[in-house]
């Protein structure tokens, strides 16, 4: 129970990576607010998690400003932030809709950003706390058809180590969890069982990742033991960096 009296809130919280990182982070004793734009999925998936934990429910949506401001006072002071939520929207460059573009930074980028503008202060004041962004192995390989997705995550991933350079003094540490192809509802609606197992064949351990693999790297970088680590990106990706 190392994250007893700490409270975590986990955006995209209501399924796939991130109700299993809410689950986690709970079963290790936090206070867990989840977050998505589906109020009834994300009253069943807090309901179904009460038996890890604390979890409760706020509906949210990231892409909008007015949103992210009253998800930050309504959460209250955190001590964990997971940036997870995400949208998977797919097109050749030529193709890209401006609305879906809009979207994706949206979500990944600005929603983010300002919600960490919130909440780090409250950080800062008690003297430590910790924010995991989940990233993508898109972020670091070329997958054609990925082209905002990729560098929306890519740009998530440079503010990983820009706040942990602005953060640092006052003891915030922020880390970035880089997943390879997973088995998730999002990813398997955007690209299918196919194009998912595709990408995986051409990893390392030619195979897809199970929601909880990846939550169990973004509980150890939330976690004490992680507490002399700032800055970095763990790839959880079957060595999709190497191969």
């Amino acid at each position: 129970m190392e994250l007893t009296g700490k409270v975590a809130l986990v955006t995209g919280g209501t399924s796939g990576i991130g109700l299993a990182a809410a689950r986690s982070l709970a079963r290790a004793g936090a206070d867990v607010v989840i977050t998505g734009r589906d109020a009834r999925r994300g009253k069943n998936a807090a309901h179904a998690a009460q038996e890890d934990g604390a979890v409760r429910f706020v509906p949210a949506d990231v892409a909008d400003l007015d949103s992210v401001a009253e998800l930050a006072r309504r959460s209250g002071p955190v001590d964990i932030l997971v940036n997870n939520a995400g949208v998977f929207p797919t097109s050749l460059t030529v193709e890209q809709s401006v609305a879906d573009y809009e979207r994706v930074f949206d979500t990944h980028v600005r929603g983010a950003y300002f919600l960490v503008a919130a909440l780090v202060p409250h950080m800062r004041e008690r003297g430590g706390g910790s924010i995991v962004n989940v990233t993508s192995l898109a972020a670091h390989k070329a997958i054609p058809g990925a082209s905002v997705y990729s560098a929306s995550k890519a740009a998530l991933d440079s503010l990983t180590r820009t706040w942990a350079a602005e953060f640092a003094e006052g003891g915030v540490r922020v880390n970035s969890v880089a997943p390879g192809p997973t088995r998730t509802e999002g990813v398997l609606a955007a690209w299918g069982e196919e194009g998912n197992e595709g990408v995986a064949k051409e990893l390392g351990l030619q195979r897809t990742a199970a929601s909880q693999e990846i939550a169990e790297a973004i509980c150890f970088l939330a976690s004490p033991r992680a507490s002399y680590i700032t800055g970095t990106t763990l790839h959880v990706d079957a060595g999709g960096t190497v191969f």
